[in-house]
């Protein structure tokens, strides 16, 4: 929340020069060309405290948002020439991974060669490309890194020797062509380990109704996709009916779609398919000695290290609090009142009157220019009942101020209510945009 709109799939950057204090540090510091996004780098934050009239502007790949009001803290971003900076050794590293894994697909034929390039690509996602959040406890991240690695990578090896022996096995198995394979199978694997680069493009962030319907662009790719992974599957049915092992597939993946079936009816959860799962669930029907499949094959199997790498294995049932992560609840949002307005010489007093609230909350929550100012509990006031925030400003303010309200449950805010304005002259409106 910004002022009166909200800002969804973009980077929270308000501002330019000064940036308002809750704006994402890394996205400030790329928007004011101290680092970039590729390589990094090193700059100083300096805290400015109070600052208004947050400009908007599009610098190196980044839109910052623009806020015409206050906010009580804010930071800028400086490069320094009294800090060292290391280099980013993730270009070189991804060099040398590549070449290494090259150089094992183009001079070894046995399919065996599968494991060693696995848990190497498996390693250079967990530490180098795309490596799991770290514990803001430590003062380094990489005995965190080790420790995720390791918990990871057993059960993963264990899924891949069952992947090796139903399906990759079968595809690599005395190929000739080493430079097709590595081109091909090699090619799709880093495609796929790769994900957060090569396909941070589509606007489809997770896979359930709530994101497609909120993130721009979002159904349109899902349609696209869809029909791509139509015209595939349709390929590689026709492969199989050619070689005779069709029914035994067809059988196989019945069995998917009901397990799939079983788990969409199971109450209290949700079945969220996280793209390691997609990656296992389309392996099988690779299992054949083409180009294609080949390519097919590495990029599932990237898919799959690099979903299990970064996220762990994430369960494919979900509650819907845990599949809600940060999004709305669709609570009730109080109702507010016409505000009482009192403009005086000196001072401007507001005061805003709720009505009656649902049963269950335990109070409401005040955002004023997106900062709580006001957290009051039913059973506070002396009738056994707060049903009001009084605020008071004074009376020459240059700014509007954004006011939002949510009810309080359980120690936890809900939703909270679009921007009213208390323009900066006094008058209030609740129509925001």
């Amino acid at each position: 929340m910004v002022g009166p709109v909200e800002v969804n799939y973009r980077p929270l950057v308000i501002g330019t020069g000064a940036y308002r204090a809750d704006s994402f540090i890394c996205g400030s510091a790329i928007h004011a060309g101290i680092v970039s996004n590729g390589k990094g780098g090193c700059g100083r934050i300096t805290l400015l405290g109070n600052h208004n009239n947050f400009l908007s502007t599009k610098r190196h790949g980044i839109e910052s948002i623009g806020y015409g009001s206050y906010f009580a803290k804010s930071f800028s971003v400086a490069l320094d020439d009294t800090i060292r900076c290391s280099s980013d050794p993730r270009s070189a590293l991804l060099f040398v991974s590549l070449m290494f894994t090259f150089a094992l697909t183009i001079f070894s034929t046995s399919p065996k060669i599968f494991f060693p390039i696995f848990t190497l690509i498996f390693a250079h996602v967990s530490f180098v490309s795309d490596p799991p959040t770290a514990s803001y406890r430590n003062i380094t991240v990489l005995p965190d890194y080790v420790s995720m690695f390791a918990k990871r990578l057993l059960p993963a090896m264990f899924i891949a020797v069952v992947m090796y022996t139903a399906t990759i096995r079968r595809t690599i198995t005395g190929l000739t062509a080493q430079f097709e394979k590595a081109l091909f199978w090699l090619g799709g694997f880093w495609i796929g380990a790769l994900s957060n680069y090569t396909f941070d493009w589509i606007p489809i962030s997770r896979l359930t109704a709530h994101d497609l319907d909120q993130q721009p662009g979002a159904k349109l790719a899902l349609a696209i996709i869809i029909l791509i992974l139509a015209a595939i599957i349709a390929g590689q049915v026709y492969c199989f009916w050619l070689e005779g092992r069709l029914p035994c597939y067809l059988s196989l993946y019945a069995l998917f779609i009901s397990g799939i079936i079983v788990c969409l009816m199971i109450p209290g959860v949700n079945l969220r398919i996280h793209h390691y799962i997609l990656a296992l669930l389309f392996l099988p029907g690779t299992s054949i000695q083409t180009r294609p499949s080949l390519l097919y094959q590495g990029i599932l199997l990237g898919l799959f290290v690099n979903g299990i790498a970064r996220w762990d294995f994430d369960s494919i049932l979900q509650t819907t609090d845990a599949l809600r992560a940060d999004a709305k609840f669709d609570s009730a949002i109080p109702q507010l009142l016409a505000p009482a307005i009192n403009l005086g010489a000196e001072s401007l007093v507001a005061k805003f009157a709720y009505g009656a609230p649902p049963d269950g909350v335990d109070g409401i929550s005040v955002l004023v220019n997106d900062m709580e100012r006001d957290r009051a509990f039913y059973n506070d006031g002396s009738d056994g009942a707060r049903g009001s925030f009084e605020w008071t400003r004074p009376t020459n303010t240059e700014f509007n101020e954004y006011f939002r309200f949510a009810y309080v449950k359980n120690g936890r805010t809900l939703d909270y209510s679009k921007a009213g304005i208390l323009f900066s002259n006094g008058t209030w409106s609740s129509e925001t945009t």
